[in-house]
């Protein structure tokens, strides 16, 4: 008998959810991460994960769970999950590294008879074509000796009503018998699982859900750009066409997006695209825009001081809320790092005021952090809100800033508040 029915492989925002739900489920997990710190301080009870609080992790503890540095664990584990991160290289390039060398770390240790699911977001045919040939170099081949399975991780990090357990989970499976043995593991912890026919579909899911988004929110992000200029409150006429109860779904502005899955999973696809001889010019263009919006907002900066007389050099600009979403520590991909970095380069006095996060640099610069808001508000030339935390008290926001650019649209407009 098998010591672990699941090794996870990447304890981050989607490993450890994972483990924490099949822990709770009377599994016997195991986590395996090449992070020192990392394995010390879950074997400790403390928690790096927005989503998985200290008192959750004790529970994973109490439970059995434990997390290793050590890859002997994978022989002895029945399900093995692979859930490392996939980022873009300089060139905005996938990069499959981490991929690469966890399924080669499960080749080393690769038993007949087990299960091995890859969950890291990547382009249509990386379980096929990368994935399994590292895993039968070790001689053992898929669909006859091992199970291989795709399955998109769904996490949401800081969503309070759908976590891994009730959000329907995608698998796709290299043979009909190994997506049967995916759908039996997944369906012991989580309430509805969706087969697909092959690892492919699954794997282009995940990348038709997230390029979706990056769409509709390049869309409504032009869309701002030049209602502003027609005199038009875009925020008003989003709010009207969605109380049409079909055919419409909300979509709001921003500064830039930001994250784990909208700027990196479209780049999957076009990549993919691109391999076939042309472009995805729908997600390029979507890129194009998205990626322009940081300069978009220091511009509107530029131009509210200007309309009262000051310049960005020498002027304080206070930045509210640098994560990607709201109400999490998560500073994945935020916009407030692209939009931080032209300020300064335009000679602005940088202060910022999050919650969620105690030091924040640019570029290596430290960022001072203020801690008291109505403070910073006061003494701020403008005020940007980049992100609306709600442990942000708007009123103080309104009431007291000298200048406010808005590009949530969650501040009531006025003669010294602009929204984007």
């Amino acid at each position: 008998m098998t010591a672990y029915d699941l090794a996870v492989i990447g304890l981050g925002y989607v490993g450890m959810p994972l483990a924490k739900e099949a822990t709770a489920a009377g599994l016997r997990v195991v986590g395996f991460e090449v992070d020192p710190g990392k394995v010390a301080a879950l074997n400790a009870g403390r928690s790096y994960i927005d989503d998985l609080t200290d008192a959750d992790l004790e529970h994973m503890l109490a439970g059995g769970f434990s997390a290793t540095l050590d890859e002997s664990v994978l022989a002895d584990s029945r399900t093995i999950v692979i859930c490392v991160p996939t980022p873009l290289d300089e060139d905005h390039r996938p990069d499959l590294s981490a991929v690469e060398g966890a399924t080669g770390t499960v080749a080393r240790n690769l038993r007949a008879g087990t299960l091995v699911v890859l969950e890291s977001t990547t382009w249509p045919g990386t379980t096929d074509e990368v994935a399994r040939p590292l895993l039968e170099a070790s001689g053992l081949v898929a669909g006859a000796d091992f199970h291989l399975a795709f399955s998109p991780e769904r996490i949401d990090p800081g969503n309070p009503k759908y976590g891994l357990r009730n959000t329907p989970k995608v698998v796709g499976g290299y043979t009909p018998a190994c997506r049967d043995r995916a759908v039996g593991f997944y369906s012991q912890f989580i309430e509805q699982v969706v087969p697909v026919s092959g690892t492919r579909e699954a794997e282009m899911a995940k990348l038709l859900e997230n390029t979706y988004r990056h769409v509709n929110i390049a869309l409504v992000n032009e869309m701002a750009i030049f209602c502003d200029e027609l005199g038009v409150d875009l925020w008003e006429a989003i709010e009207a066409a969605a109380t049409k109860p079909f055919g419409f779904q909300k979509f709001l502005p921003g500064p830039g997006v930001g994250g784990h899955c909208i700027p990196v999973d479209p780049s999957y696809l076009s990549y993919t695209v691109r391999k076939l001889g042309y472009p995805f010019r729908f997600v390029e263009l979507a890129q194009e825009i998205n990626e322009r919006m940081p300069a978009y907002v220091v511009a509107r900066v530029q131009r509210l001081l200007n309309r009262h007389r000051k310049a960005v050099n020498g002027s304080k600009v206070l930045l509210l809320g640098v994560t990607y979403k709201p109400d999490i520590a998560d500073e994945r991909e935020t916009p407030a790092l692209p939009v931080a970095r032209a300020l300064r380069e335009l000679g602005a006095d940088l202060v910022f005021a999050d919650p969620y996060v105690k030091e924040w640099h640019v570029d290596g610069g430290p960022v001072p952090r203020m801690e008291d808001l109505a403070t910073a508000v006061a003494e701020a030339d403008v005020t940007l809100l980049l992100q609306q935390h709600s442990a942000f008290d708007l009123s103080t926001v309104e009431d007291h800033g000298k200048l406010v650019l808005d590009t949530r649209g969650v501040l009531a407009e006025g003669e010294r508040v602009e929204r984007l």
